[in-house]
């Protein structure tokens, strides 16, 4: 938590509110901040370069993301992943993304599958780089890839509503070792039954993924979580 350069706002683009919001909510996702860590505005204030009136609507905006809760006595902290929300949040994803990749599968067409690959081999990079934030990013351009296909525009409304959450639990997972490679070709294996126009098979393989991962965040999360 010593660096401090690397959260300070560049004023020359985006609004001050917008910088430090997403510094902020990578901080947390990529574990500079610790879930249960009280997060001070004075020091974040210093920190960010930025105001109390900023740090106090960025603060709110991650409570209302689920990425901060707040104590009556102690404050703003770091929200712990909760394992029972967790596991409904999976739940969700589960049956939304399962039935995308179905209708994807009855619907896409060549620029999809060039869409969703190319998603994938970025992704691919970014896990061999060791780079999550880009992980993160990868992911979501595939499952938005992957919705928009389907024409399930108002599903995919509904897991943006959670990405901030999916990916605090998405940010556990994907440190584990040897995720990369397995989370890679679980996608591909989505991708391949896409391709095949295979919509049961396209359900099956997506559901797997979530089940995998949703294992283990579990595991992560009932150790303790020592992130």
């Amino acid at each position: 938590m010593n660096d401090d350069h690397g959260l300070r706002i560049d004023r020359s683009a985006k609004t001050l509110r917008e910088l430090a919001l997403e510094k902020m909510r990578d901080g947390i996702l990529n574990f500079h901040f610790r879930p249960g860590e009280r997060l001070v505005e004075r020091t974040l204030c210093e920190r960010l370069g930025v105001s109390r009136t900023v740090v106090r609507e960025v603060l709110r905006h991650l409570e209302a993301e689920g990425l901060v809760e707040s104590a009556s006595q102690q404050g703003p902290a770091v929200a712990r992943p909760d394992p029972t929300k967790a596991s409904q949040i999976y739940e969700i994803r589960a049956l939304l993304e399962a039935e995308a990749a179905r209708a994807c599968a009855d619907k896409a067409m060549p620029a999809d599958i060039e869409r969703l690959r190319k998603a994938i081999d970025r992704n691919e990079q970014a896990f061999a780089s060791g780079n999550a934030r880009d992980v993160l990013k990868g992911t979501t351009d595939f499952y938005e890839a992957l919705f928009s296909c389907a024409g399930k525009d108002v599903a995919w409304d509904v897991v943006k509503s959670l990405n901030a959450r999916i990916n605090h639990l998405r940010s556990i997972t994907i440190s584990t070792p040897g995720r990369g490679a397995a989370a890679i070709a679980e996608m591909r294996r989505i991708l391949a039954a896409i391709e095949a126009g295979d919509g049961d098979a396209a359900y099956d393989a997506s559901m797997d993924h979530v089940q995998v991962v949703a294992n283990l965040a579990q595991t992560a999360l009932a150790g303790g979580n020592k992130h």
